[in-house]
């Protein structure tokens, strides 16, 4: 696991922006599409915002999410709401090409089983993405792999539910595709971050993040973060 310490938030997000074009143009070079998962937080808004305007091969590009709160279409919990905001206003990038999870379904459970139908259709079978980027809780939680959560127990789906967290309940990627994906780009920016990356970088599986690959992943971290 490769660790890259910048000044603050802002600089993460502007080096997040540069790999994950690098990773793209190289993508669709060798197989012809880029798939990229993408997580929420404010930083990552700022990269996207930031990729938005950067030279891509974007008709190949395919946006999807690593995970996505219960909520209507819309609301400002939505992770899609924002990736649409940062993202989709500001580059040529077709609405279509973003692919979001569907819980707005009736049934949650068929949602999550449409949605890994559509990973196959984007990745293969088994999927397997190209980058997936991630976010670090202060809980030492990655995408909504949660500590305590039964999803975290799930290795034959790549997609499932998870109960209740901060008052919802939420989709979200599983370890079984994450762990199958090309490169994984971890942002970590904060000071209440700094007791989790010490422990994520020493691959402590008894946090959700440490269960999460660690050859081929990159962390962007601010000095906050890393501390000393």
């Amino acid at each position: 696991m490769q660790l890259e310490v910048l000044a603050d938030a802002d600089a993460v997000a502007q080096r997040g922006a540069v790999i994950i074009a690098a990773e793209a143009r190289a993508a669709v070079a060798a197989r012809g599409r880029f798939v990229v998962a993408v997580s929420g937080g404010h930083t990552p808004w700022i990269m996207l915002r930031a990729l938005a305007h950067d030279e891509l091969p974007w008709p190949e590009v395919h946006v999807v999410q690593v995970d996505e709160r219960v909520a209507p279409a819309g609301d400002p919990d939505r992770n899609l709401t924002h990736l649409q905001e940062s993202l989709l206003a500001h580059c040529p990038l077709r609405p279509e090409q973003i692919h979001a999870m569907p819980v707005e379904l009736p049934d949650l459970e068929a949602a999550a089983r449409q949605y890994a139908d559509t990973l196959q259709e984007l990745a293969g079978s088994p999927p397997v993405l190209d980058l997936i980027h991630l976010g670090l809780g202060p809980d030492g939680h990655a995408a909504s792999l949660v500590p305590g959560d039964p999803v975290l127990d799930v290795t034959d789906y790549d997609v499932a539910l998870t109960g209740h967290y901060l008052g919802r309940r939420r989709m979200t990627l599983t370890y079984p595709i994450l762990n199958r994906s090309r490169s994984i780009l971890w942002l970590v920016t904060g000071a209440t971050k700094l007791e989790p990356l010490g422990r994520l970088r020493a691959g402590d599986r008894s946090t959700p993040a440490g269960r999460v690959r660690q050859d081929l992943a990159l962390i962007l971290a601010d000095r906050a973060a890393a501390g000393r």
